[in-house]
């Protein structure tokens, strides 16, 4: 039963979006939003199939019949929502409208430009769009409404009291022209008819199932990493207007509640019973009210989802610290610490070495260290010595002496072994020694158990991913790329395994190869 919903809906999406190109996410968005029974705005320039979209989405229900209109400042409640009824009127003195083949009669619903609706529009609509129910007279009309799009090239204008109208498109989605080449020339060929209803009757979706749907998917779970990232980006939105405030998201509580039962439509139609981390991906096509915070958005979910990202209930943090504290004690037991001191070559400059006694026999007493540290006891080298003042003032032949910081140089058909300037450096020194053999046997058995244990988990993880996961590459609303986000604990978990068994075999190769240290 579960399955087969899940197929229905991908059969009719692939449909629907079948004589469109590239418009199959704003379709599925398109369907989601009518089977939650919300609203959606799609922001774009004229001649993307913005209308096409609502033609086309009435196929998916039974009886569906399509209102469409272009608003423009002089457009009266009339030409929306039906004329007024001169007998009504007439006849029982009633002010009625005549609602058939416009909005109140539609099953789904396009409004183009919506933002130049007048004011009396806008004010039916608010209802229309929140309760879907229009007051027509004294009756008040219950709307088999399921989809209601909207659209225009601009967002709503600042300070003219379309706040309201604009809360209430809860998916956003920013649509443009074809992109690529192929389907370009796809369009240019085609001789599909857009127009032309092309799914079969056993797919469309009756009134009487989206009742009995809507029922359901109020039981829909949301499960705790769910709602753990739905409060994180909360409070991450809330920073952000803090900081922002000329630019801020604003999501109050309507907002959110309408959120949560549309990840549990997604989540529903998806053939589960509960939500899971790639429906909240749907977040960033109902949260935002300005382009310029999406990327915002993307970033914000794909961290919070990720550290939320699904696990295994494995003891990982004992499972490092056991790793740890069996290596503090081999280092304790293996390793004596001490304080040595040793001459090293004293820079002066921190390019130069000093050469001691040179000056009694020519002028300059430096060497530039990138020269000394190419010195080779076995072959002369020409190199340049330097005065007080770090000015070249001769070119002569060196080589390393045998004596550890002393170097050779040849002077007037002389060679001269002469001292180089040193200082004392304090160092920390380790004195190794080969562990006791009963020692040798306890960390053996030690390791044998730590690598046991993380094998036994690494087949577990292989024969029993977490049942989140089986799904997360078939989701009909979300992109397969963003699976690999929710997987990055999984992923991280997995790794993090790897190396502490790669550190356990370190230390028996490391223990067991000082027997051979001297």
């Amino acid at each position: 039963m579960e399955t087969s919903r899940k197929e229905r809906i991908r059969k009719l999406l692939e449909l629907l979006s079948e004589p469109i190109f590239e418009k199959e996410e704003a379709m599925q968005l398109a369907l989601l939003s009518a089977l939650a029974g919300e609203s959606m705005f799609l922001l774009g320039p004229p001649g993307v199939a913005k209308s096409l979209l609502a033609r086309r989405l009435k196929f998916a229900f039974e009886k569906g019949q399509a209102f469409e209109y272009l608003m423009n400042r002089f457009s009266t409640p009339d030409e929306i929502f039906g004329p007024i009824s001169i007998k009504k009127l007439k006849d029982e003195d009633k002010y009625e409208r005549i609602t058939e083949q416009y909005l109140p009669s539609a099953t789904v619903v396009f409004l183009d430009e919506i933002w130049k609706a007048s004011a009396s529009i806008q004010n039916t609509l608010l209802t229309v769009l929140n309760e879907k129910v229009y007051k027509n007279g004294e009756q008040e009309l219950a709307l088999q409404l399921h989809g209601i799009l909207a659209a225009s090239n601009e967002l709503p204008p600042q300070n003219e009291g379309l706040e309201a109208l604009w809360d209430r498109f809860l998916l956003r989605y920013i649509i443009s022209e074809i992109k690529e080449n192929g389907n370009f020339v796809r369009l240019l060929t085609q001789t599909q008819d857009v127009y032309a209803d092309n799914i079969p009757n056993d797919l469309k979706i009756s009134q009487e199932e989206i009742l009995n749907w809507e029922k359901k998917i109020e039981e829909v779970v949301l499960p705790d990493e769910v709602l753990s990232t739905l409060q994180i980006v909360k409070l991450k939105l809330q920073q952000h207007d803090e900081q922002n405030p000329d630019l801020p998201f604003a999501i109050y509580d309507r907002r959110w509640k309408k959120i949560a039962r549309l990840l549990k439509t997604a989540a529903f139609l998806n053939g589960r019973e509960a939500v899971d981390l790639m429906d909240c991906f749907l977040l960033v096509h109902v949260l935002w009210n300005d382009p310029a915070q999406i990327d915002f958005l993307r970033q914000t979910l794909s961290e919070t989802i990720r550290k939320h990202g699904y696990t295994v209930a494995l003891q990982i943090s004992a499972l490092k610290h056991e790793v740890l504290d069996l290596e503090t004690e081999i280092e304790s037991e293996t390793q004596v610490r001490y304080k040595s001191t040793k001459e090293e070559l004293y820079p002066v400059e921190r390019l130069y070495y000093q050469i001691l006694n040179l000056e009694s026999h020519l002028e300059g007493k430096y060497l530039k260290r990138a020269e000394f540290d190419k010195l080779e006891r076995e072959e002369w080298q020409t190199v340049s010595i330097y005065d007080e003042n770090f000015k070249m003032t001769y070119r002569i032949k060196a080589k390393r002496a045998l004596a550890e910081n002393e170097i050779e140089i040849q002077h007037n058909a002389q060679t001269l072994i002469l001292k180089m300037r040193t200082h004392q450096v304090e160092r920390d020194e380790i004195l190794y020694k080969a562990p006791h053999t009963l020692l040798k046997k306890y960390w053996n058995e030690q390791i044998t158990q730590i690598l046991g244990y993380i094998d036994k988990q690494l087949d577990f993880i292989d024969q029993n991913p977490p049942q989140h996961l089986q799904h997360l590459d078939d989701n009909l609303f979300v992109p397969k790329s963003l699976s690999k986000i929710v997987r990055a604990n999984m992923v991280d978990t997995i790794n993090t395994l790897h190396e502490l068994r790669l550190q356990a075999e370190k230390m028996q190769h490391y223990y067991l190869g000082l027997e051979n240290k001297k």
